[in-house]
């Protein structure tokens, strides 16, 4: 097995579970014989198998499975802008039924490869994250869903008409947010695990601190009944929105994101500069990398290698289903792949163990789930790997071999929360 934070390999290993799921003893085989006897203990012989965590994807658009691969050559703002893209008119118009069906489809997706935990951005304001609920109500895929209110500023013209009048207070209210969207976001904060934000470029200065001191004060008035509430956010994805944000604002999109919203999480980070790169890292924001989504969408690939050097804890998404399967493994090896090309001075640069780490044990960590990890105390969310499957047989480099050899015909078994998930009535 894979153990702990460093993902240690035991070669003879055991771990024991409780009735609720949970990791409650772990090591090497010898030290099991001599600690328990099998009287009152369900015991499974894994010989022959490798026991791995559970995958967790660190960002998802799972409603919008609905349209995969339509106008897959669109730019950038033509598939995914938030006020006019096609991905926003497949989302109004389509059945919420139709939804609800290829959500959940999504989600039987995901975990049939090895997923057991998924970050999902949901848009639609409280109905939406409603309707995540229950498409993935009866299925024992973990989640973290990230809601939003459908409202954007447009930018441009706010700064255009400040720049033109010297009374700079004349259009202040249409800096912020309007009564009835704070009424939507409470009830999105009630609902969800915190906020997924579009990004700066379609919120005001003001209207980030408005959602900073929305969700600290839903943290204050209800830290006795709900887990803390965070909050994500797109951020230097395209060089289009850099050079926007630059020139309206004179900032970067991380700047005023950070000055302004002080998230938990930074998406994609493909374009953020050593400036940026080292504000997120001062103010302990974790980053969330979407390879195949910058790639497919001709964004180009977040410089790993700094941000590695930097220290910080990178997780892993699949991000939008209309672009990109929801595989995390593809992600990984796409993702190493490609910077080893980049060139020659990165060739030993990245490490598979490190790699790996970005789909288990540090998303647990930054999304502080208890999860990502076999230790003890953790839930027992595992995969249980055929060691001699064709795709993987003759191991030489298992943190390698997992990344870009294995497949789902080699994952014979997942648990989640201490069962197996066909023990799991769905």
């Amino acid at each position: 097995m894979l153990y702990g934070k460093d993902l240690l390999f035991i070669h003879n290993g055991f771990i024991c579970i409780n009735e609720n799921g949970i990791i409650i003893d772990v090591g090497k085989e010898d030290a099991y014989l001599d600690h328990y006897n099998f009287t009152d203990t369900k015991v499974y012989d894994g010989t022959g198998f490798l026991v791995i965590p559970g995958f967790i994807n660190s960002h998802t658009h799972i409603a919008d499975s609905i349209g995969k691969d339509i106008s897959i050559s669109s730019t950038f703002d033509e598939m995914i802008n938030p006020v006019y893209g096609i991905k926003k008119k497949i989302l109004h118009k389509s059945m919420k039924e139709h939804l609800k069906y290829f959500m959940r489809t999504s989600a039987i997706s995901m975990m049939i490869k090895g997923t057991i935990y998924f970050v999902d951005f949901r848009e639609g304001g409280p109905e939406g994250v409603e309707l995540l609920k229950e498409s993935i109500q009866d299925l024992p895929i973990k989640s973290v869903i990230l809601g939003r209110i459908e409202y954007y500023f447009n930018l441009k013209k706010i700064l255009k008409n400040k720049k033109q009048t010297e009374k700079k207070d004349i259009d202040e209210k249409l800096d912020k947010l309007p009564k009835l969207s704070l009424e939507s976001l409470s009830r999105v904060l009630e609902l969800s695990d915190g906020l997924g934000l579009s990004g700066a470029n379609e919120n005001t200065d003001y209207a980030l601190k408005q959602y900073k001191y929305k969700v600290k004060e839903f943290n204050k008035n209800n830290y006795l009944v709900h887990k803390k509430k965070i909050i994500a956010i797109h951020a230097a994805e395209s060089k289009s929105t850099i050079k926007f944000s630059k020139l309206l604002t004179g900032k970067t999109e991380v700047e005023r994101i950070i000055n302004f919203l002080k998230p938990d999480i930074l998406i994609h980070m493909t374009h953020a500069d050593l400036q940026d790169l080292t504000l997120a890292l001062h103010n302990n924001i974790g980053i969330v990398l979407c390879p195949r989504s910058n790639g497919i969408l001709g964004n180009g690939i977040p410089n790993v290698v700094t941000m590695l050097k930097l220290g910080f804890k990178i997780s892993i998404g699949t991000d939008n289903i209309m672009l990109n399967s929801p595989n995390l493994l593809q992600e990984l090896d796409y993702l190493w792949k490609v910077i080893k090309s980049q060139s020659s001075k990165y060739s030993n640069s990245i490490d598979p163990k490190e790699l790996l780490k970005m789909i288990t044990v540090n998303p647990g960590e930054i999304f502080n789930l208890n999860s990502g990890s076999i230790e003890i105390g953790k839930c027992a969310d595992l995969l249980f790997i055929d060691k001699y499957h064709i795709d993987l047989q003759p191991i030489h480099n298992i943190y390698s071999s997992i990344i870009h050899r294995l497949s789902c015909g080699a994952i014979k078994a997942i648990m989640i929360d201490g069962r197996f998930i066909n023990e799991i009535p769905c």
